[in-house]
C-alpha cells in the first residue's frame, strides 16, 4: 500500500533560538513525519528567505504568518504518495513563485520537506538515513564538538555573533563513543588550562547535550592565536595531533566592511585585506593541527576563497559561501573555491534541492558538512550517514549513539583521510 499524505499540521513552538515552526505531517497508513526549522545566527545573503511576523510579539520573530503559509500549502499536497519527494518539494516552489522563497517562506516550505521525507521513511518502515542512502549508508559520520568562541575584537553595529568558533573533531577515534571520550578528556584539559590563564574572566556557555559546550574568550583575549595555542596544549597533552583536529568557522563575513573591503575585528584588533587574510590562515595551518576551516573569507569572494583553499591545503568549507544552493556550489567548483560544503537543507528551502546540491559536491571531489544548527539536530545525523558524508556538526548525541548502535560491525569510520588535501605534518 502505498502512503498518501493524509494531513498537514504546522504549529509557532518554542524552538533553542526563540520561536520556531513545527511541521507534522501525516499518511493515511498513520506514518509520521516531523520538522522544526529555525534561523540561522549566521546567515548568507543568497540563502533562502525567511517568513516572520514583524510584530511586537517576540520581537517580530513570530510565526502566524508561516503556520498560516503552511495551511495555503496543504490542499495541494493531500492525497499525494509521501514518497515523491521531488514532485512535493517542486509543487511547493511553484505554488511561492519567487526565486528565494519569500512569499510561503522558505521555513515553511522547508518544515513540510522535511516532515514529509521523515514521514516517507516512517512508512517505508527504514530508519531515515536507510531511506536517504540505501544500503550504502554506513559511513559514521565523525562529531565535531565546539570548544570555544573568539574574543571579537570590534563589533561594527552588525557583528551577528560571537565568532569564529573554535571546534574539535576527533578524527584518530574509531568510533562515536570513543570520539565522546576523547572530547570530553580534552575538553577538561582545556579548562584547566583556560581558568589556569584566564581566572574567572570568561563565560562559561553550557550545551546540555555536550555538542557544543564552550567558552566566550570576549574581554580575555587580545588574539584568538592564544585560543588556538591552549586548544593545541590541551590535544598534546591528552590525546595528541594525530587523533584529534581544530575546526573552526571563521565566519568571516561578520567582520567584513564592504565599503573598505576590509575585514575589522576578527582575530585580533586592526584591519586586514584579503592578502592579509590569507596569510594568516597560510600562518596557522602551518602552526597548528587545524584541518578544516569554514568560511574564511566574505561569502561574495569566490576568488578568495579559491586562493585560501590551494594557499593552506585543507578542507575548507563554505556555508554562507553556498548556502546549500547547487548553482552556487557550480561557481564553486569553476573556479576551485573551498573543497566542502555546509549541508543546512532551510538555507535552500527544500529537501530535494538541498540533496542536489550534496550529490554535486561528492561527485566533483568536494566534501558535505551536514550541520544540524537550525532546529534539525536529530535528524542531521541521518542525513550524514545517508550522504556518507562522514562528518557531522550540531548533532543530538543521542541519535548518534543510536545510529553507532543500529550500524554495529558494518560502521565505517573515515578518520584523516576524509580532509583530502591535508598538508601532513
Amino acid at each position: 500500500m502505498t502512503a498518501k499524505i493524509a494531513s498537514i499540521q504546522a504549529h509557532e513552538i518554542m524552538g533553542g533560538r526563540g520561536p520556531a515552526l513545527e511541521v507534522i505531517v501525516t499518511t493515511d497508513t498513520g506514518a509520521t513525519g516531523r520538522a522544526t526549522p529555525e534561523s540561522g545566527v549566521s546567515t548568507g545573503i543568497y540563502e533562502a528567505a525567511f517568513v516572520l511576523d514583524g510584530e511586537q510579539r517576540f520581537g517580530g520573530k513570530g510565526l502566524r504568518k508561516a503556520v498560516q503559509n503552511a495551511m495555503e500549502i496543504a490542499p495541494h499536497l493531500i492525497g499525494m504518495p509521501v514518497s515523491k519527494q521531488r514532485e512535493i518539494d517542486e509543487i511547493m516552489i511553484r505554488l511561492d513563485g519567487t526565486p528565494n522563497k519569500a512569499r510561503l517562506g522558505a521555513n515553511t516550505i522547508v518544515g513540510i520537506s522535511l516532515a514529509v521525507c521523515d514521514a516517507a521513511a516512517n512508512a517505508a518502515g527504514l530508519p531515515l538515513y536507510q531511506y536517504i542512502g540505501g544500503v550504502n549508508a554506513t559511513v559514521l559520520p565523525m562529531p565535531i564538538f565546539g570548544i570555544c568562541l573568539s574574543g571579537r575584537y570590534r563589533d561594527p553595529g552588525n557583528t551577528r555573533w560571537l565568532k569564529p568558533s573554535y571546534e574539535i573533531i576527533p578524527h584518530g577515534a574509531g568510533s562515536y563513543e570513543q570520539a565522546l571520550e576523547m572530547a570530553e578528556r580534552m575538553h577538561r584539559e582545556f579548562t584547566r588550562l583556560v581558568l589556569d590563564r584566564y581566572g574567572l574572566n570568561v563565560y562559561r556557555r553550557h550545551s546540555l547535550d555536550r555538542s557544543y559546550d564552550s567558552f566566550w574568550m570576549i574581554g580575555a583575549t587580545k588574539d584568538d592565536r592564544e585560543i588556538l595555542d591552549l586548544m593545541t596544549q590541551a590535544i598534546e597533552n591528552t590525546e595528541g595531533a594525530d587523533k584529534i583536529g581544530i575546526y573552526y568557522d571563521a565566519a568571516a563575513g561578520c567582520y567584513h566592511e564592504a565599503d573598505i573591503d576590509r575585514y575589522v575585528g576578527i582575530y585580533c584588533e586592526g584591519e586586514k585585506t584579503r592578502d592579509q587574510m590569507i596569510a594568516y590562515y597560510e600562518e596557522i595551518v602551518a602552526n597548528y593541527p587545524i584541518v578544516s576551516i569554514e568560511d574564511p573569507l566574505h561569502e561574495e569572494d569566490m576568488e578568495g576563497h579559491a586562493m585560501v583553499t590551494e594557499a593552506t591545503g585543507i578542507e575548507i568549507v563554505g556555508d554562507d559561501l553556498f548556502t546549500t544552493n547547487i548553482e552556487r556550489v557550480k561557481m564553486g567548483v569553476e573556479c576551485g573555491a573551498a573543497n566542502s560544503m555546509v549541508l543546512k537543507i532551510t538555507q535552500v528551502g527544500t529537501v530535494t534541492e538541498a540533496l542536489d546540491a550534496a550529490e554535486y559536491c561528492l561527485s566533483h571531489g568536494y566534501n558535505v558538512h551536514p550541520c544540524g544548527s537550525r532546529g534539525d539536530r536529530r535528524a542531521i545525523a541521518d542525513y550524514a550517514v545517508g550522504l556518507r558524508a562522514g562528518q557531522v556538526r550540531g548533532f543530538d548525541q543521542r541519535r548518534m549513539m543510536a545510529l553507532e548502535a543500529e550500524l554495529g560491525a558494518a560502521a565505517i569510520w573515515p578518520g584523516k583521510a576524509l580532509f583530502r588535501g591535508h598538508k601532513q605534518s
